[in-house]
């Protein structure tokens, strides 16, 4: 079993990987917790796969477990699930000192996570993450949240989980293009952070990735447990986390959510921004080439249709943007990254490479 801890003074916690984890949720969530209620929130994917499995390791600890599901899906990672995740914590009792589980992928996590942080002023939660992306992501560093029509992630909170438990067995069920998905959030490690495991994935593809989960998922919430200790309001050196997602999500928000997902919009606006940061003469001569040719061994999108006009308003609405100012995380070449504080009017230059560039 791998252990990461993150440091974060009164809310430090652990992470926990290990293939066959979660028959053994339950005894390490006992180990946290003197409580006798679990609310699990899943989707309703999760929970026909691996919900009974979850609730039987949990029921032998003596925990009392109350599963709430919702539909699948991004679109209803939105309001009117949250305020439904009120009602049913409510209807279910569940008190401040009774834990909520969110057992899912990013979405789950995400919408699990805010109802933990705003139900009753707080509820203490543990993510159990069961796709990649949220195996390497977004169940690490306390982002919770969910989204507007005006944009991805525009209402949302920090706070930070008890405990992490990845069981990197689950990736087996995933069917072959959320694996490609979850590949997006990878290749960004490696590209911003970890020459060695960009190396790595280079020498592999989707086939035969699959005894390198541990040893991947490890280094990934490696990176960003030091960045999340550093920075755990993402105003400075976490940023390079958004790698590729200023465009990503716009990319995402331009389609209409579910045409692209989260981590193919990554995989194109990567792709799209370090063609243009290349050609400025920003980042290494070459790397363009190398990051889109690990892109599409993974099944990844390079590039969109879209234009700069069309993405630039969805840009606009972004989280990130700090007045009429905005910061980029470019590449200088594989494994090193630099924030580019930018003017609102200098956007579209990075989204599209000009002719003459």
């Amino acid at each position: 079993m791998k252990h990461i801890h993150i440091d974060l003074g009164k809310d430090s916690y652990d992470i926990h990987i290990e293939n066959g984890l979660l028959d053994r949720a339950g005894e390490f969530i006992r180990n946290m917790t003197k409580s006798r209620t679990l609310a699990v929130i899943s989707d309703t994917t999760v929970d026909s796969l691996y919900g009974d499995r979850l609730e039987r390791s949990l029921t032998g600890e003596g925990f009392r477990v109350h599963r709430i599901v919702f539909p699948a899906g991004e679109e209803h990672k939105c309001a009117s699930s949250l305020l439904t995740l009120y009602q049913q914590l409510s209807d279910a009792g569940v008190t401040r000192s009774d834990y909520i589980i969110a057992f899912g992928g990013g979405v789950v996590g995400d919408l699990g996570g805010f109802a933990a942080a705003t139900f009753l002023r707080g509820i203490p939660f543990i993510q159990i993450p069961t796709t990649i992306i949220a195996q390497v992501d977004s169940s690490v560093g306390g982002k919770v949240g969910i989204d507007l029509p005006s944009g991805k992630n525009q209402a949302g909170s920090f706070y930070q989980p008890k405990g992490v438990l990845i069981d990197p067995e689950l990736l087996r069920s995933l069917p072959v293009r959320f694996i490609h998905d979850g590949m997006g959030e990878v290749i960004k490690y490696g590209c911003i952070h970890d020459v060695k495991l960009f190396e790595l994935l280079e020498t592999l593809n989707d086939k035969t990735i699959f005894p390198y989960w541990e040893e991947i998922i490890e280094r990934c919430c490696t990176s960003k447990a030091r960045l999340v200790e550093r920075d755990v309001l993402d105003l400075g050196e976490r940023m390079m986390l958004n790698f590729g997602h200023t465009i990503g999500h716009a990319i995402e928000g331009c389609y209409g959510f579910g045409h692209y997902t989260h981590g193919e919009g990554v995989a194109a606006g990567m792709s799209m921004l370090t063609g243009v940061t290349e050609a400025m003469g920003l980042t290494e001569a070459g790397t363009t080439a190398r990051l889109r040719k690990v892109l599409e061994q993974y099944g990844l999108p390079v590039d969109v249709t879209a234009s700069a006009e069309e993405l630039l308003p969805y840009i606009s609405n972004d989280k990130k943007m700090r007045g009429n100012h905005m910061t980029l995380i470019i590449l200088k070449a594989i494994g090193q990254c630099r924030l580019l504080p930018l003017a609102a009017e200098d956007l579209p230059k990075y989204i599209r490479k000009r002719e003459n560039q």
